[in-house]
């Protein structure tokens, strides 16, 4: 069997899957039936991909496309399925993500009251997001996408009975509805008047710029909005938190990857070129999309909130390092291309691990406290110890500190962005270099905000009685995340075996692919040359280890060696008050007075009770999203202002309605004769 034959069979399979489960999903088993099959279709799926990949890694970048042709679909067309460089990858993301989450989810799903409500949705959900990835036709892509999207809402809905979800569910479906129109729109134009839907026709097809640049801004708020752009990502911070955690790092760690996939398809395969100013508006929109999403996650309290606009962020480095491959090959310079490519196509990987690690030891958190208030947190090293270290291993790679893999998709896009000026297009000079400064930014603050993230929940005392009680989750759980953090150190003191695993993909894409990697002495990566900048992640490493054993060998030899205890620094005060510890608010507060005063309207308030008065005083704080209150939240009331005035049209009568339909029949006759 080809390659398109096992990945079209392993996502019908999982459909399967997920449909025969209405029959035992309420049985005892029946949750680690379906999670731990869908975990070896996954993983069986994964293999599929990575072969593909090795193998034309091994061939000299030369993937051969696996084509399936079935007489379903569009009458005219049938249905095209495809698996080449560019698939092959995003099926590895896909298959290796959705497998570690299936096994985690074998411990977490007993936790879960109504398992009924999500298992029949989970593993289709994981077939629908392989069929996008391998659909080579426009009508295969979008029905798999709208089922995606169907099945990953039906997910969010899991806890309806609760108002904040059904509210997070309806912005969700609004949101992947205005997503779909505008792909349907890109695809009709990529189409043309013939209505060629296949992708072999589009990519024959050759579009003039105009119609290539309205494709690209259709694909950014189509794909963008699935993904989570801002202004386009309200829908992550509201459905992250109302689905399970399982269901959480599926939509943040893979589904946004499969949008990305979807732009990456059309930008750089379908329209085979695009204009440079396309690359300025794709840079910017990364650029912005990094540091809000930041700024947003630093103002949250609740940790699966957080972790969403942290998603945000990580789709802006992304889109980053995507913008600037658009410019570079735009002017033929394929090095620069290459090199930015892989830098989108590793961090888009790196980003599925690592999130995939936080939010399943956010699940962990939540299972064990009960809570996602990381202000009721506390302390949680001493009672969940493996978590708090897998957690603290993802907490470093998202903040792009060395050695894990977080770093070296990032130090790689700030190499890409060095090269810039030998851009000739003088508004890429200038662009770029900011967006280099604004891409610093962001990885600083993400730093700051897993800072305050791991010391708020895990280190110092216990805030509430459920984080005094909370226990290690089980060992299921434990195993999947060690896989993850495991991941995170591999991929990041070995980066160059992942780099010239991608370079099928790179050369697919933009004709180009980086330096062999493997060829250099000690696992050491160098971008672009050796003079220029080069990166060791097995020295980095032993240089922490050593470092970090010669610090404690250190204070073990010259300090004391009796053993100390005693209670923390009260500043004076003889107070045990778990309170007068650093909380997520006050640690950010630096911060939010920095930024949030200007973007997000932040004001701190203090009520003070009169002399003599025993009640307590009170601080509160008040944030305002300038994007919801700035755009969709008027767009809301615009609509429903026209709903208002619309529904008069219930109430007319026989003679007002004929002289209504008249009065259109005259007009599209008019719009007709002027189109002529």
């Amino acid at each position: 069997m080809s390659a398109v034959d096992l990945v079209l069979t392993g996502a019908l399979l999982l459909m399967a899957l997920g449909l025969s489960s209405i029959l035992f999903a309420a049985r005892p088993m029946g949750s680690t039936i379906v999670y731990a099959s869908a975990g070896v279709l996954s993983a069986l799926v994964a293999l599929v991909g990575l072969a593909t990949l090795v193998a034309g890694a091994g061939a000299g970048m030369n993937v051969g496309a696996s084509t399936l042709w079935l007489p379903i679909g569009l009458p005219w067309i049938g249905a095209h399925f495809r698996v080449d460089a560019l698939a092959a990858f995003f099926v590895i993301v896909v298959g290796f993500g959705s497998s570690i989450i299936s096994f985690y989810s074998i411990g977490y799903g007993r936790h879960e009251h109504e398992p009924w409500r999500v298992l029949p949705f989970y593993p289709s959900f994981i077939g629908a997001m392989l069929l996008v990835v391998i659909a080579d036709d426009a009508f295969s892509f979008l029905l798999s996408w709208e089922v995606m999207s169907l099945l990953s809402w039906a997910l969010v809905l899991t806890h309806h009975r609760e108002s904040a979800v059904r509210s997070s569910g309806l912005v969700y479906l609004i949101m992947a509805a205005f997503g779909t129109m505008s792909l349907i729109l890109a695809f009709g134009l990529l189409a043309g008047p013939l209505g060629a839907y296949d992708f072999q026709s589009m990519r024959a097809s050759g579009q003039t710029p105009l119609v290539g640049s309205v494709v690209v801004i259709l694909m950014l708020l189509g794909a963008g909005s699935k993904a989570g752009i801002v202004p386009l990502h309200i829908w992550l911070p509201l459905a992250h938190p109302a689905a399970p955690s399982h269901v959480s790092a599926m939509m943040s760690g893979i589904m946004t990857k499969v949008a990305i996939y979807g732009f990456i398809r059309v930008t750089f395969d379908l329209l085979g070129g695009t204009s440079w100013w396309m690359s300025e508006i794709v840079l910017a929109v990364g650029a912005v999309t990094a540091v809000m999403g930041v700024l947003y996650a630093l103002m949250q309290h609740d940790l699966k909130r957080l972790l969403a606009y942290h998603t945000v962020e990580n789709i802006g480095i992304i889109f980053i390092g995507l913008g600037l491959a658009m410019a570079f090959r735009h002017y033929d310079m394929n090095a620069a291309a290459a090199l930015a490519m892989v830098a989108a196509l590793f961090h888009i990987f790196n980003h599925s691990v690592f999130k995939n690690l936080l939010f399943l030891g956010a699940g962990a958190v939540q299972t064990a406290t009960g809570s996602r208030d990381m202000e009721k947190m506390g302390g949680l090293i001493h009672r969940m110890p493996v978590t708090s270290l897998l957690f603290l291993v993802a907490s470093v790679a998202i903040s792009a500190l060395p050695p894990f893999n977080g770093f070296v998709s990032e130090w790689l896009t700030f190499q890409a962005i060095l090269l810039s000026p030998d851009l000739p297009d003088w508004g890429l000079k200038i662009l770029t270099p900011g967006v280099g400064g604004m891409l610093a930014l962001a990885a600083a603050l993400a730093a700051a905000c897993f800072v305050k993230v791991y010391g708020v929940v895990f280190l110092g005392r216990a805030r509430s009685e459920v984080a005094k009680t909370a226990r290690e989750v089980d060992r299921w759980s434990l195993a999947t995340m060690s896989v993850l953090a495991l991941v995170c150190l591999l991929a990041g003191v070995f980066p160059g075996v992942i780099i010239d695993t991608l370079s099928p993909v790179s050369h697919a894409l933009v004709q180009a692919t980086m330096p062999v990697q493997s060829a250099d002495p000690w696992m050491t990566i160098t971008p672009v040359a050796s003079g220029r900048s080069s990166y060791n992640g097995v020295l980095v490493l032993l240089f922490v280890t050593m470092s970090g054993f010669f610090a404690a060998w250190v204070i073990h030899r010259f300090a004391s060696r009796s053993l100390r205890r005693a209670p923390a620094w009260d500043c004076g005060f003889e107070l045990d008050d778990p309170s007068t510890q650093y909380g997520a608010a006050s640690f950010a507060q630096p911060i939010r007075r920095t930024f949030g005063t200007k973007i997000f309207s932040a004001r701190e308030s203090v009520t003070m009770p009169p002399p003599g008065s025993t009640a307590p005083a009170k601080f509160s704080v008040s944030l305002r999203d300038p994007v919801w209150d700035g755009f969709f939240a008027r767009v809301s009331g615009a609509v429903t202002w026209l709903a208002d005035k619309a529904n008069r049209l219930q109430f007319l009568t026989i003679r007002q309605y004929l002289s209504v339909v008249f009065a259109a029949l005259v007009l599209l006759l008019l719009v007709l004769t002027l189109w002529k």
